[in-house]
């Protein structure tokens, strides 16, 4: 539940911060990348400190080596947690996540198999992969032109205005 709350939480404050002129953030999607990048460091760091047992244990037993699936996992959701907040490497970092929910998805699938709370079962936890699978989708559908290399982000202070024809010459 941790990470869609920060999600939430972190996106909407910096959809306000664009909303008062911040404007790097005016871009809902530039918003939504920096809660992404939010959530994926704090699942991330789970993946080393705090829930790292659980997280092994969540690890289908047909999967070898479940302790370095996980460090590799949690480096991998690191890394592309800080590739969001570069445009260049957003587009990727987008597409390697969305490919990383659905691949894990059948870890959540075994970890809500058995006694486990209400909001640790299959249902809860299959809405709260959509979610963020729409989230990472959204960023790879608004931000196209990151992977040729160009910047869709506003630049920081208007241009310059040109001088009409005729006028300074």
């Amino acid at each position: 539940m941790e990470p869609l709350v920060t999600l939430v939480a972190v996106t909407g404050l910096l959809l306000l911060a664009g909303a008062l002129g911040v404007m790097r953030l005016r871009r809902p999607a530039a918003a939504l990348r920096g809660g992404l990048a939010a959530m994926f460091t704090l699942t991330a760091g789970a993946h080393f400190v705090g829930m790292r047992e659980e997280i092994v244990a969540m690890v289908p037993p047909a999967l070898p080596a479940p302790g370095l699936l996980v460090t590799l996992t949690g480096i991998a959701e690191l890394a592309c947690a800080l590739g969001l907040l570069w445009s260049r490497t957003a587009w990727a970092s987008a597409a390697v996540l969305s490919a990383m929910l659905v691949v894990m998805f059948p870890a959540n699938v075994y970890a809500a198999d058995g006694d486990v709370p209400w909001w640790d079962g299959l249902g809860p936890r299959t809405v709260m992969q959509v979610v963020f699978l729409t989230a990472t989708v959204t960023v790879l559908i608004r931000h196209p032109r990151a992977i040729a290399g160009t910047s869709t982000e506003p630049p920081l202070s208007p241009p310059a205005p040109r001088p009409s024809p005729g006028q300074g010459q």
